[in-house]
């Protein structure tokens, strides 16, 4: 369905940035405007989007039928198999369109090279980086928005919670995983997780993107746990860390640093306030307690189709929430060689402040 409502909002924002066009590819953009999915591919899909014409679709005659039920009237060029006739079909889709010399905006997280060289091919346009107007489209979530990011918030809680009960020293981080992305699905996941989880113990904790592998659990590891479930288009992206058995002094006292850097960074939101004032407010805690270098990343990111997505908590970042914003607020700790904490909830602004949507427990709890 294309949302009339978002269309108007997207052409306003173009206007103000002095783009006569936008171009987008297969991925939430798309979606968000038109209803439309499709994956990305050797085959380009492309839709171009001016104040002055019905939107424009460039797709493979395969993918036409997607079309079928659409409650409003692009304009749709179609491609067959063969790629030597591809560029030819683009030219002819942006022919009438009056775009060359014009700014034609396009998202430079997403667009390919595959594209890109398409629509250069077909038109020399100025193109430019059109992702601020489209973030700014996406940023503030609507009631839909949020009861799909509530729901896969529960997925993503109640999949976990099913899995706890294996995890124990002796336990494989791998086995974690896999048994953790069963019950995401089992729970109501759709099939495309919006990352693979990270099940981190022990040393391995202290890197905050790592690959579960082969290591088994040891009593006094720190486990850190970070997942997400996916639900009608949106995500979730939540992290948990547990102690395995007893763990010492220190893992406790860093444990319970990131705990209050995460409350004081889910306070600190509310509307009106900039991004960066949360990132301080988080940071200021752990740097307190003796350990601010070892906390080195932002704060969160936005979300919502995306895992990542704007605005993003980060110290420099003097943009102001907004009513509808919806964020991560993620600290953590890393030591080398030995451990790592991170507590991660998925939180929106509200009127009222920022109300988290993941209601699982943030204390140290001892399993295995």
């Amino acid at each position: 369905m294309m949302a009339q409502s978002r269309l108007d909002r997207l052409y306003s924002y173009m206007e103000e940035a002095g783009l006569h066009a936008l171009a987008i590819n297969a991925g939430p953009t798309m979606t968000y405007l038109s209803g439309l999915q499709f994956h990305l591919m050797e085959r380009p899909v492309v839709m171009i989007l001016t104040t002055s014409d019905a939107p424009t679709i460039i797709l493979p005659q395969l993918e036409q039928r997607k079309l079928a039920d659409l409650d409003w009237d692009p304009r749709v060029f179609t491609y067959d198999e063969n790629p030597e006739r591809w560029q030819a079909v683009f030219a002819t889709a942006l022919a009438d369109l009056g775009l060359a010399g014009r700014r034609v905006g396009v998202e430079p997280n997403r667009m390919r090279l595959l594209e890109y060289n398409y629509l250069k091919g077909a038109i020399a346009a100025d193109y430019t980086d059109g992702s601020g107007v489209s973030a700014r489209l996406r940023m503030q979530k609507d009631e839909a928005e949020i009861a799909n990011m509530r729901e896969a918030v529960r997925i993503a809680q109640d999949a976990l919670t099913a899995t706890l009960p294996m995890i124990a020293a002796g336990v494989r981080e791998q086995d974690i995983a896999s048994e953790l992305v069963l019950q995401l699905l089992r729970n109501g996941s759709e099939g495309t997780l919006p990352f693979s989880p990270i099940v981190a113990g022990g040393p391995n904790g202290a890197n905050p993107h790592a690959k579960p592998g082969e290591r088994i659990l040891r009593h006094g590891d720190l486990l850190i746990i970070d997942w997400g479930a996916s639900f009608n288009g949106y995500v979730s992206d939540l992290t948990r860390t547990f102690a395995i058995g007893e763990v010492d002094e220190e893992s406790r006292r860093i444990h319970d640093l990131v705990h209050r850097a995460n409350r004081a960074g889910r306070e600190a939101g509310r509307a009106g306030v900039p991004c960066a004032t949360v990132d301080r407010a988080a940071r200021e805690v752990i740097e307190e307690g003796g350990y601010g270098s070892l906390f080195h990343h932002r704060t969160g990111h936005g979300i919502g189709m995306e895992c990542h997505e704007d605005p993003y908590m980060h110290g420099e970042n003097e943009q102001v929430l907004e009513v509808g914003m919806a964020y991560t607020v993620e600290p953590g700790i890393y030591i080398a060689g030995k451990n790592g904490v991170r507590i991660e909830d998925d939180v929106i602004i509200t009127e009222k402040g920022a109300e988290s949507l993941s209601t699982m427990s943030r204390e140290l709890t001892t399993i295995g």
